[in-house]
């Protein structure tokens, strides 16, 4: 994946994951909250695929990754009152939907080892929508 803004590239392959509908939140993704350390559920309606996309470019840099590296990356503090504020993963049962759907899109696959990886299709998406975003930024200067 050549060096783009990450944040870019997310929203580039979550477009895409909406558009061609290669996913589709569950029912209950409208309700739920990403960790308990959250104390509200997303505001964006799409955060599914944002969620998704972002995955995907976790497991391009530090494959193979498993859930619960995931559920770490995806933790945060959690405000405790006048306690001090303490770490707590993000929800795993969201992480563990996410790579199941793609999974059966083709995009993830299991390792040898422990945890997923991406299959050449699932490297294939990334560089492309790489690829868009510097030709775009090219067009700008």
């Amino acid at each position: 994946m050549l060096s783009v803004d990450a944040w870019r590239l997310i929203e580039k392959v979550a477009n895409y994951l909406k558009e061609n509908k290669i996913i589709e939140p569950p029912l209950w993704a409208i309700f739920v909250k990403t960790g308990v350390h959250k104390e509200r559920p997303p505001e964006n309606i799409d955060w599914w695929y944002i969620r998704a996309a972002s995955i995907m470019r976790k497991l391009y840099l530090k494959e193979p990754i498993g859930v619960s590296r995931l559920r770490t990356i995806y933790g945060g503090k959690r405000r405790l009152g006048h306690h001090p504020p303490k770490f707590f993963k993000g929800s795993g049962a969201i992480i563990r939907k996410i790579l199941q759907q793609l999974e059966n899109a083709g995009l993830v696959e299991k390792a040898d080892k422990k945890g997923r990886k991406l299959t050449d299709k699932g490297r294939e998406l990334l560089d492309e929508a790489a690829k868009a975003i510097l030709k775009i930024e090219m067009k700008k200067t």
